[in-house]
């Protein structure tokens, strides 16, 4: 009678499983969702965006930037705002989303319309929409990777042990065993929760804890070979792990991570991009050494490190996403191999910031989930945790075996109630973060002469902007365009000294560098001064 009343109770809990979990996630977007509110942005406002499709996920589904900016696009300097690059963090995907329609809805106010003038934004809400769906899938689970069939555990079959909603709730959480061979016991901060027994304390422990599901390859392993199996922030070049775990058969493998790759290296005018995820600069700014790269060995000229011209800009950064945002500390930066924060400054050259948009604050400074769980419980936060509850397992037949735990994305992200708020700060950020563009000025011009039909010309090239014009690390990096600085004239002249052209690699924050020319001739002439990732600015001037 009980194996009958637990099967209809798990085939209920089944059928209401889809709208158990989107109600507790309703302010979130699915994929479709938010590919429908790009195409309403885009068809609303034709003078200031585009929507274009850059590439698709593995299993098909498009992976879209929406382009914002007055004028043409490609001309000024560009900020990539990128979110979906892990699956854990739906909040990614919103804050992108709630970016570009602040942007498109406050539009006419003087401030954002200086912004659309001045910057192009390409917005990339979901890089990765087959990892980004397992908060929709049934049941949800926090999924890390693409939909590439994948030998993960290598045992020469593919996606053959997946996860298994053995309770029905419409969610994989953790699954118990009592054993005294375990090696868990409940956590003594919160009972609730489970941890690793620590001999030196004297624990021992009696539970063995494995996610939830069975072992369908029978190899005494749970959920090792689900779906799919490329990680997207694990496939980049930088530090790329050569057979690790979800890193693909190569750096840049998967059709998501070409697609964002190749859309950003088209682009020479993006000179910053800002992502979310679960690396962190802006709430700890990163710290620069003496020497960027490593000491001594074999590899000991790659570049890990940043250099101290951008720590500056770091710091100033992460020092006014704390005052916007009200947050406190940081989650500390988790240095994944081949993640896509790092990529986008060692390898593509370009500032780049990120950070996971939210996180909780513990009262003990530790982030662990008994930490967590006294936060939710200290602000009614109360749809966290699922009530552990006996199953009968075909692995464990007599065994007393238990599911429940943590909820899948709720430590990562923040509760609904509060989700707006949250997408708000950060947007007010990257709009404080954008108003610090570089920008070009040709000023203190001065026409001398200093002699019959000669004169000397000097201007300075400032670049009135907070951000240098590029990152310091852009100059090695050899995939910036230069400054092109060029005096020419609709008559006929002669340069007695400098060059009719010029190119530098980078004028930092406030920074000029001064030119001047020795001319022989007459006439309307114009000094210009830009690159692809900065503005072109220009002066006139007439010699008689």
């Amino acid at each position: 009678m009980k194996v009958i009343i637990n099967t209809l109770i798990a085939c209920c809990l089944s059928i209401l499983a889809p709208s158990l979990t989107s109600n507790a996630q309703t302010g979130y977007h699915s994929h479709n969702d938010i590919i429908n509110k790009l195409d309403n942005l885009a068809a609303s406002n034709p003078g200031t965006c585009e929507l274009d499709v850059i590439g698709k996920s593995y299993s098909g589904k498009d992976i879209c930037v929406l382009t914002i900016g007055t004028g043409k696009h490609n001309n000024k300097p560009g900020m990539a705002i990128i979110g979906g690059i892990d699956g854990r963090y739906p909040l990614s995907r919103e804050i992108a989303l709630g970016f570009a329609e602040k942007l498109l809805s406050d539009q006419g106010s003087e401030k954002y319309k200086e912004l659309l003038n001045d910057i192009t934004f390409y917005i990339i809400p979901d890089a990765s929409p087959d990892a980004s769906g397992g908060l929709f899938s049934d049941p949800a689970y926090e999924r890390m990777v693409n939909g590439n069939i994948t030998d993960n555990d290598r045992d020469f079959q593919n996606d053959e042990d997946p996860y298994e909603d053995l309770n029905g709730d419409g969610l994989i959480t953790l699954m118990r065993v009592k054993d005294p061979r375990g090696d868990h016991i409940a956590d003594p901060a919160d009972e609730r929760l489970m941890k690793k027994a620590d001999l030196s304390k004297g624990e021992t422990g009696s539970w063995f804890v494995y996610t939830e599901g069975i072992d369908n390859d029978k190899d005494d392993k749970f959920n090792e070979d689900g779906p799919g199996g490329v990680n997207f922030n694990h496939n980049f070049s930088f530090e790329y792990e050569e057979f690790g775990k979800y890193a693909g058969i190569h750096a840049v493998s998967e059709s998501e991570t070409r697609a964002i790759a190749d859309f950003l290296y088209d682009h020479f005018n993006i000179y910053s991009v800002f992502s979310f995820g679960p690396q962190d600069n802006l709430g700890k700014s990163f710290k620069a050494n003496n020497r960027p790269e490593g000491r001594g060995g074999r590899g000991s000229r790659i570049i890990r490190n940043i250099y101290k011209e951008d720590q500056l800009l770091n710091e100033l950064l992460s020092e006014k996403y704390h005052d916007i945002t009200a947050y406190k500390g940081s989650p500390g930066f988790a240095r994944e191999p081949g993640n896509f924060m790092e990529w986008a400054y060692y390898h593509y050259g370009r500032y780049s910031y990120s950070t996971p948009g939210w996180w909780y604050e513990s009262d003990n400074g530790k982030r662990d989930e008994s930490s967590f769980m006294e936060y939710a419980d200290n602000n009614n936060y109360n749809d966290v945790f699922a009530e552990w509850q006996e199953i009968e397992h075909p692995d464990f037949p007599g065994e007393k075996v238990e599911v429940g735990g943590l909820k899948p994305f709720k430590m990562l992200n923040p509760p609904e109630s509060i989700l707006e708020s949250v997408v708000e700060k950060n947007c007010d950020f990257l709009i404080e973060a954008a108003g610090l563009h570089p920008e070009i000025e040709l000023i203190n011009l001065r026409a001398e002469k200093t002699g019959k039909d000669i004169a000397r010309i000097t201007v300075n090239i400032h670049n009135k902007g907070v951000f240098a014009t590029s990152c310091k690390h852009g100059e090695r990096s050899k995939w910036n365009k230069k400054i092109r600085i060029e005096i020419r004239s609709d008559s006929d002249f002669t340069l007695i000294s400098g060059k009719k052209i010029y190119f530098i690699d980078r004028i930092p924050g406030d920074g000029s560098e001064e030119y001047s020319w020795l001319i022989s001739g007459k006439g309307n002439f114009t000094i210009s001064a830009g690159a692809a990732h900065t503005n072109n600015a220009t002066i006139s001037f007439n010699i008689k």
